[in-house]
């Protein structure tokens, strides 16, 4: 017991002076570092022949990586990444490929807004569609993340979605609000105000890409969050949220993604065998 007593004191301070307010420097640097990035990935999926990041590798090493992928592989790497005043980007890329699967059962999966959470938990506790016009699509998610300590967010996106052809699609996912939230499940609970949140997700785009081949679809999601910095003395408690959360966050939802739609694709393959039959 007076182990717990110095440990106790020391969460109590570390939660205390924790806190960290988004400033408008961090927010400002954070949007030229996207428009950059964007103005990338709209040349890329202009065209099949850089639609995804392995299409562009040289010869030996596309093979390797398509047949890395279609022996249920997810490859993750670095695609940039920016230290902010106050801040830091986290920008990743994923990639995974779903045999037998289609592109338009993919989309199905992904776009069923009303149900993320069964999909993707415990990461997705719950998620509703708030509007929806053409290709444009308005959601809120409530995000849980645990690593030291367990953070909940409440989150909501604006998407939308294109394709360059029949076999090319992508979409385009902004946050518009990341709250922090206050004793979650709790009738009290409430979103921090921003001078007491810890800032361990300000911003978070994604942009994915759906690509049909002959045997599946290829998915290739890039992940680019803005998180605070890490403050001096307290690495213990926030590095792990701020290095290893974006990139384990990434490779779940593309690993979930992949055996969802691997699950249901195969479900309407054995249904149409039965029929047939």
């Amino acid at each position: 017991m007076r182990d717990a007593v110095p440990i106790a004191i020391l969460l109590l301070a570390a939660s205390a002076s924790s806190f960290a307010q988004l400033r408008p420097e961090t927010s400002q640097a954070f949007d030229r570092y996207v428009q950059r990035a964007e103005r990338r990935i709209q040349q890329e999926q202009a065209s099949p022949a850089s639609f995804l990041f392995i299409d562009r590798l040289p010869e030996a090493k596309r093979a390797e990586a398509e047949r890395r992928l279609r022996s249920g592989e997810v490859l993750i790497q670095s695609s940039g990444g920016a230290e902010l005043p106050h801040g830091l980007v986290h920008d990743w890329i994923g990639i995974a490929f779903i045999p037998g699967a289609t592109v338009q059962q993919t989309l199905a999966l992904v776009q069923d807004y009303d149900h993320l959470s069964r999909y993707y938990s415990p990461r997705v506790q719950s998620s509703r569609l708030l509007a929806h016009s053409g290709d444009d699509f308005r959601l809120a998610m409530r995000l849980r993340e645990h690593k030291v300590i367990v953070v909940m967010l409440d989150t909501e996106y604006q998407v939308h979605y294109g394709r360059l052809d029949g076999g090319h699609w992508f979409s385009e996912s902004r946050s518009t609000r990341v709250d922090e939230i206050a004793n979650p499940g709790a009738t009290d609970e409430h979103p921090q105000p921003p001078a007491d949140q810890h800032g361990f997700l300000w911003r978070l785009n994604s942009y994915w890409r759906f690509a049909q081949a002959p045997d599946g679809v290829f998915i290739q999601c890039e992940a680019i969050s803005l998180t605070r910095d890490i403050p001096a003395g307290l690495g213990w408690l926030v590095k792990p949220f701020v290095q290893s959360i974006p990139r384990e966050s990434l490779q779940f939802t593309l690993q979930a993604t992949r055996k969802t739609v691997l699950e249901n694709s195969s479900h309407i393959a054995r249904s149409e065998h039965d029929h047939d039959d």
